[in-house]
């Protein structure tokens, strides 16, 4: 047998090598594209203890995808278009006086359901079931990482514009109404940014893990931040750490990358947790 040319050895590697790192990078800038939005909102999701809110609006992201699937539109318009649905009817309940943890439990488990027996019926989301439920953020495209950043800048971008009247209703709607703030609006406000990191976290951490990616870096950071603002910005650091140890842990284990991101995550919370302990 005619032994392989040395030559031609470096040369299939310093191929595979660019294909690597490119894949790598996206998938990195992803994950803190993802932590600038979910930081701040995340901190108004722990205020305003809406931490169920976010499941139901994140479980309705599964019937999105088989709807749009179904009339041949991009995934993110009908993620979006069905969370954005599932909000806005959360917040109309809640303004009328529903008990919103029997609302809110009904609407999450119904949409979840509703979305993967549509996914039953639709082969090409069948078969990729998995990606949309825990994410896939080694699969990130440009196109993706493009969706992505948008929605983060456009997040990030109304949360700056809107913070000191989403924090005044937040804290006291009394005082916001003294202040001339609508808090029915800036509860609307937080209800379409809510709907858009679900649209755009989707393909990161997958529809069973947004919520999560919300409520777990902004926990942490509440430990040791001295301000809401610190909060903020403290949220979108352990946010972006996570989603970086979380992809590294991926491709050490070769375990799946969105639940890999939360369990980062987890262990810092708990880390903030025991060093805040030990502080105090």
């Amino acid at each position: 047998m005619t032994p392989m040319p040395i030559a031609m050895v470096p040369t299939t590697t310093m191929m595979d090598t660019p294909m690597l790192d490119d894949f790598l990078v996206r998938a990195a800038l992803a994950g803190v594209g993802l932590s600038l939005a979910t930081g701040p909102l995340g901190s108004f999701v722990v205020w305003r203890r809406m931490a169920y809110f976010g499941d139901a609006t994140a479980h309705a992201a599964i019937l999105g995808v088989a709807m749009a699937l179904a009339m041949d539109l991009p995934v993110a318009v009908g993620t979006l278009v069905v969370a954005m649905a599932m909000a806005v009817t959360v917040t109309w309940l809640a303004a009328k006086g529903w008990a919103m943890d029997t609302t809110l439990g009904v609407m999450a488990h119904s949409a979840l359901a509703f979305g993967l027996v549509a996914a039953g019926f639709l082969p090409e989301v069948r078969n990729d079931l998995q990606s949309w439920l825990f994410g896939d953020i080694l699969a990130v495209t440009r196109m993706d990482l493009g969706l992505i950043w948008g929605g983060a800048a456009l997040v990030l971008g109304l949360m700056v514009w809107r913070w000191q009247a989403l924090l005044t209703s937040t804290l006291n709607e009394d005082l916001a109404h003294a202040s001339g703030i609508n808090p029915d609006r800036e509860r609307l406000i937080l209800t379409l940014a809510l709907a858009v990191v679900v649209a755009v976290a989707l393909k990161v951490v997958g529809a069973l893990f947004i919520a999560a990616m919300l409520i777990i870096p902004a926990a942490a950071a509440r430990g040791f931040a001295r301000s809401p603002e610190g909060m903020a910005v403290g949220a979108v650091a352990v946010g972006a750490v996570a989603s970086l140890a979380g992809l590294q842990l991926s491709l050490w284990q070769d375990t799946q990358a969105g639940p890999s991101v939360i369990v980062a995550a987890a262990v810092i919370f708990a880390l903030s947790v025991t060093f805040g302990r030990m502080r105090h």
